[in-house]
């Protein structure tokens, strides 16, 4: 199977997943947005770039594991998520929990499985602007992924906010 088969056999399933998964899907199509599996740190599952593209980890997916995997399909449905959300916004904390907290609900919509106690307690997480809340989730995160995720590089607000709130300690 070469690249372009694997990709629309994979956007099928994710397509099929779910009304999620089929609104990600139509996005990607929309936007001409390139999907593959490729290389990232042991702690991060999939990821976007700025040059509209979404990534599968190669050292968690293969070609054929993808195409049979939910958690494959969430992850892309995740970073479409970010993608979705704009640069300053998926490069926050904010942005993170959100595009988590849709995972997870698509996660037990298509598995029907219960998840762990930390994402249960990530998903029962308000999204909303609340600093100590967005503080909480940040744990969270680091604790589900792993210290090497990342999470402490981001800021809590989007970028403009949190530029915002640093001038004028305001939300």
């Amino acid at each position: 199977m070469n690249k372009a088969e694997w990709r629309e056999k994979f956007l099928e399933a994710v397509d099929n997943c779910s009304e999620e998964g089929r609104e990600a899907v139509d996005y990607i199509r929309a936007h001409k947005t390139n999907v593959g599996i490729k290389h990232a740190r042991k702690s991060v599952g999939a990821f976007w770039t700025l040059f509209k593209s979404a990534h599968l980890n190669a050292r968690l997916f293969t070609w054929e594991s993808s195409l049979v995997d939910p958690h494959a399909w969430t992850l892309l449905i995740h970073e479409v998520r970010h993608l979705q959300q704009g640069f300053f916004t998926a490069l926050s904390i904010y942005g993170e929990l959100d595009a988590w907290q849709y995972q997870f609900q698509v996660s037990k919509k298509i598995t029907r499985k219960p998840l762990s106690p930390l994402a249960e307690e990530i998903l029962s997480l308000p999204l909303n602007m609340d600093r100590g809340n967005l503080k909480k989730a940040r744990q969270l995160m680091n604790r589900y992924a792993g210290k090497g995720y990342g999470a402490n590089l981001l800021p809590l607000y989007p970028f403009h906010k949190e530029i915002k709130y640093w001038l004028m300690r305001k939300n």
